[in-house]
């Protein structure tokens, strides 16, 4: 299911979804880094820490990837592809 829109709100630092059932969720930029699923954030993750995120992160550009999203992060993190469904299951 891919949403019917998306915003990125800089100003709030969230990304913002509107998914087909009416569901909009808000994601915060600092918690989409630290959710990434690329392999070395999982890797990370899968090892019970967490990539060092810094609060004031910002996603600075989106590029729709057919099945997800793929976001560029003020870090300069961009390995990870977020699928439409992972999205859809991150909570706020």
């Amino acid at each position: 299911m891919n949403p019917l829109a998306i915003g990125n709100s800089q100003s709030e630092h969230r990304l913002r979804l509107s998914w087909p059932d009416g569901r909009e969720q808000l994601l915060d930029h600092a918690e989409l880094r630290r959710q990434c699923p690329c392999s070395q954030c999982r890797a990370f993750r899968l090892r019970g820490s967490a990539p060092l995120v810094d609060d004031r992160v910002r996603v600075i550009e989106l590029n729709q990837q057919g099945y997800g999203l793929q976001l560029v992060f003020s870090d300069g993190h961009q390995r990870g592809i977020y699928p439409w469904q992972y999205l859809a299951q991150l909570t706020p």
